[in-house]
């Protein structure tokens, strides 16, 4: 036994050689770090993260939208950094270059070497969803962090047999759970996989079943949170699936898992891994971990990005794979082969890079990547609307002044009254949206209104005595949602039922 367990140590040379590898990977994953880092506070904060920061100043185990671990990492980003746009996305630039650290260190168990390794975690690194995930944080970040890290854990527990693994497992899906409740599809892919393969001899591992227990206890305090609230992040699912696939938001599904989900380059190396996956009975249960959530996803019609990140455990046995074949090759040849999957993989990275990443401030780098990418549009404009409402407010009577709401339509709208109003002394907004609908109105209620991002005839229906006020407008002429769809800021008394029916009447999702 004393021999076996000397025989298991690393000599020198091995250990240098993970060194190696080690500084490789951290290279890659923090050279796309400092990218994010020095490019993240160019223009402003997205819609989706000012509703995360306003959930963020009301923690609870849950929220309409999302579970609660996004906004609680926000919460201590507010607490260290204030409204800082690179400071707040720090957590996902760490999230996403650990997961492509990670997809480094798939290869590796998977046999790979150095060259292996680079590629799975390059070919992450330069994948459109992953670096979309480094430019904001959203929930969709640490979901993608999470799948990464469960598919991690699984291939070391049947790399070595050992059943303790299945605690790392378990408590990765609990902080799935915390994340996005589409955790729930990869969690099938997971059942399913160990019921159809060797892997269900874990089953009766106690540490199985104490993993299950692990997850169930992490997730345990969004459940009850849960059904307190009537399940009303249920009925939100149900809203924002019904709208996304009559808005064709689902149209695409099986293009985008190419071109978005990974670097068409690649394409050939996560076809390659599925396929080695399906082939090596050791680890065909992470074939099965793509394929049944990407089979529920196209059936329910979701979004395409659902399933993306289950792409980087295929490209990391890819990436070994192409390895095992190219040395066979003359050494010519295979120089020749892997420079040529570099380059291109790093051509279709840059475009894609110039389309997500705001590189540059003005000109015309700027007008592609405003043009060609409508998260970037969202991003526009927030400063200018606060400034606008706090304009009006300022032109009110003392009267009016004294007891003064701001109403808004979106989520987007509120965060940015929120979070960014706060400088101007403006009142924290009050939102019908999501979480905002459950924290209710104040009180007492407000008899002057400002009223951003209503229709006229909503306007007519809902308040009394309205007047346009002002214009919501960005400085810069972009287009988009707040520009377009509702323009004008209005000021007005009161709603028409009261403020109790009022609320009752007028929920909405979004």
């Amino acid at each position: 036994m004393q021999s076996q367990w000397i025989e298991q140590i690393p000599s020198r040379r091995e250990r240098s050689l993970r060194r190696g590898d080690d500084l490789t990977l951290l290279a890659i994953a923090a050279g796309m770090a400092v990218v994010h880092m020095a490019t993240n506070g160019r223009y402003g904060f997205h819609r989706d993260e000012l509703q995360t920061l306003s959930d963020a100043l009301h923690m609870d185990w849950g929220f309409v939208a999302y579970p609660p671990f996004t906004p609680f990492l926000e919460r201590v980003g507010l607490a260290l950094f204030g409204p800082s746009l690179v400071g707040l996305r720090m957590f996902s630039v760490v999230a996403q270059s650990a997961a492509i650290f990670t997809t480094g260190l798939m290869a590796r168990e998977l046999g790979g070497g150095r060259v292996a390794q680079a590629v799975a975690a390059l070919s992450v690194a330069l994948a459109p969803l992953s670096m979309f995930e480094g430019t904001e944080f959203q929930y969709t970040t640490f979901d993608y962090l999470w799948w990464v890290l469960i598919a991690y854990f699984v291939i070391r527990l049947l790399k070595s047999d050992d059943p303790r693994w299945c605690l790392a497992i378990g408590a990765a899906i609990g902080l799935g759970f915390l994340t996005k409740y589409t955790m729930a599809f990869y969690v099938a892919g997971i059942v399913g996989g160990v019921v159809l393969t060797r892997a269900r001899r874990l089953v009766v591992s106690k540490w199985f079943w104490i993993g299950v227990g692990l997850a169930f206890l992490i997730a345990l305090p969004n459940l009850i949170w849960q059904v307190r609230h009537d399940l009303i992040s249920l009925h939100f699912l149900q809203y924002i699936h019904k709208r996304d696939v009559g808005e064709g938001r689902s149209e695409g599904f099986w293009r985008d898992q190419f071109r978005i989900n990974s670097n068409l380059a690649t394409a050939p190396l996560w076809i390659a891994g599925l396929i080695c996956f399906f082939r090596d009975r050791q680890y065909r249960l992470l074939a099965w971990m793509y394929l049944i959530p990407l089979a529920l996803f196209a059936v329910t019609k979701a979004r395409f990005y659902y399933v993306g990140a289950a792409y980087p455990m295929l490209l990391a046995m890819g990436a070994v794979a192409g390895e095992r074949w190219a040395i066979h090759l003359r050494r010519g040849w295979r120089w020749a082969f892997e420079a040529a999957l570099f380059a291109v993989m790093a051509l279709c990275g840059m475009y894609f890079a110039a389309v997500i990443i705001p590189w540059a401030a003005g000109g015309r780098l700027k007008e592609f990547a405003l043009k060609n990418n409508g998260d970037l549009r969202e991003e526009i404009g927030w400063e200018n609307l606060v400034q606008s409402v706090a304009q009006i407010r300022d032109g009110l009577t003392a009267q009016q002044k004294q007891n003064l709401g701001v109403v808004v339509g979106n989520y987007g709208e509120g965060g940015a009254i929120t979070i960014l109003g706060a400088e101007y002394h403006l009142p924290p907004a009050i939102q019908l949206t999501n979480s905002g609908w459950l924290r209710a109105y104040p009180v007492p209620p407000p008899d002057t209104l400002i009223v951003v991002g209503w229709t006229e005839r909503q306007l007519e229906e809902a308040f009394i005595a309205c007047r346009v006020a002002g214009h919501n407008r960005n400085t810069i002429g972009v287009k988009n949602e707040e520009s377009e769809d509702h323009p004008d800021i209005y000021v007005c008394g009161p709603p028409k039922q009261g403020w109790v029916e009022f609320w009752k009447t007028h929920r909405r999702f979004g």
